[in-house]
């Protein structure tokens, strides 16, 4: 990045804000040698009202100081009092060093207000230069993390962790060519998001999707035909786990959260994946869907694995938002238990016609209820079929209440509208606590 750009603090901000316009907080505050390295302030973004700060790498390389620290923590403090979102442009060089534990104090006391809004206003992080260190740290509080593919961002200096690595390790939530697309990728989601914890989401005018879903269509695929048309934002697209798909849309111009998965083993890293993207969901009242293709656990990394899939399903279990399911593929054992089961997660399952429910995968089920037939001469491949027809359909699942209702995959959308308007008034109480242990 050339000097000038990374100088250009105010002008990010007017680039973030509605028609360039906001107004400053602390414009004057300085630190002891020299101005605060922090441009704050605070307007409307995509029509909602935010607060945000840009770190200016030009002023003593952009390092948090005393000065600086104060000016970020009025934005949370006032955001904590109105409700209204943060958002922080990050081009730092850490922290200022000769300052010395009074800046870590100062430090401390951001840490704590950043962490003391989350799950309360949205926070989003834009990482458009270098954030390195405890500014990394600090960013990394945020409920998503945009970042410019040349920016760095890691914790431990010196590194070569690139954040088109951070994006495949799902680290970086979203990854953008530039800082106008950065800028532009977090107004549209903070347009999608509410503005605090107590208020409900924007509602939107919506175009209908081009196409419907089809059979064996990955998922993807069934989120942009299911989702009003041109609202879906993937979060953490690049993410290794490659099986599961997270994204904020909307459905009828509401905000939902998407998970879907691709019809392999649930592994860890879709475990992680789906997790992060309910407890967002959950934090502000967001829909969950969840389409579900999963065939069980991958049976290696057992230990990871397991905690893995124990955290998802205690994510799933304990949150209150509306929670619909739609088996689009085979939902087996755990999978089931954890992704659609009326028992641990869903308010509404459905299936498709053509999906498949089962405690087993269908050849170990075959191996299992079958003996005889198979060392009798029957053909494996028919006995599987007969499985899947039969005791692993969803229409025996329905007939034992276990799946709601039964649709063409081409119905889809109008079912989950369906659910979505029974499930809008949703009010779940739950036992006094502080939070789950797992």
């Amino acid at each position: 990045m050339s000097d000038l750009v990374k100088s250009n603090a105010l002008a990010r901000l007017e680039t973030l804000f509605d028609d360039g316009v906001f107004t400053q907080i602390d414009a004057f505050a300085k630190s002891a040698d020299g101005n605060a390295e922090v441009v704050a302030g605070f307007g409307s973004v995509n029509g909602s009202a935010a607060y945000a700060f840009s770190q200016d790498i030009a002023v003593s390389d952009g390092a948090f100081s005393v000065a600086q620290c104060a000016k970020i923590k009025k934005i949370y403090d006032l955001a904590s009092k109105t409700g209204c979102p943060v958002i922080g442009i990050y081009d730092s060089n850490g922290v200022k060093l000769t300052e010395g534990f009074e800046v870590l104090n100062a430090y401390g006391e951001l840490v704590k207000a950043s962490a003391s809004i989350s799950g309360v206003c949205p926070q989003i992080s834009l990482v458009a230069g270098s954030c390195l260190g405890t500014s990394a740290l600090i960013a990394n509080l945020a409920d998503v993390v945009v970042a410019v593919k040349d920016a760095d961002f890691y914790v431990s200096a010196p590194s070569e962790v690139t954040c088109e690595q951070s994006y495949k390790e799902g680290t970086v939530d979203i990854l953008c060519d530039d800082f106008n697309s950065a800028a532009e990728a977090v107004r549209d989601l903070a347009a999608l998001l509410p503005s605090n914890n107590l208020s409900p989401a924007p509602v939107f005018d919506f175009a209908a999707p081009q196409a419907v879903p089809a059979d064996n269509a990955d998922a993807l695929s069934i989120i942009n035909a299911v989702a009003d048309e041109a609202s879906v934002i993937e979060i953490k697209g690049g993410y290794s786990a490659l099986n599961c798909k997270t994204a904020f849309a909307t459905v009828m111009g509401s905000t939902v959260g998407f998970i879907g998965f691709d019809g392999k083993a649930l592994c860890p890293g879709c475990c992680y994946k789906a997790e992060a993207m309910i407890k967002l969901c959950d934090a502000y009242s967001i829909p969950i869907i969840t389409l579900v293709n999963a065939n069980g656990v991958i049976n290696e990394r057992e230990n990871q694995a397991l905690v893995a899939l124990t955290k998802l399903t205690s994510a799933y279990a304990t949150a209150t938002c509306p929670k619909i399911s739609v088996i689009t593929g085979s939902a087996v054992g755990a999978a089931y238990i954890t992704l659609a089961g009326k028992g641990a997660n869903a308010d509404l399952t459905i299936a498709w016609d053509s999906s498949v429910a089962s405690p087993l995968d269908a050849d170990a089920a075959v191996a299992f209820l079958f003996n005889d037939r198979l060392a009798a001469g029957e053909s494996r491949e028919d006995l599987k079929k007969e499985y899947e027809q039969t005791i692993a359909s969803p229409f025996t699942a329905a007939a034992c209440g276990a799946v709601d209702d039964i649709c063409t995959a081409q119905d889809t959308r109008s079912r989950i509208i369906s659910a979505l308007d029974m499930l809008a008034g949703k009010r779940e109480s739950t036992l006094p606590r502080k939070h789950s242990v797992k």
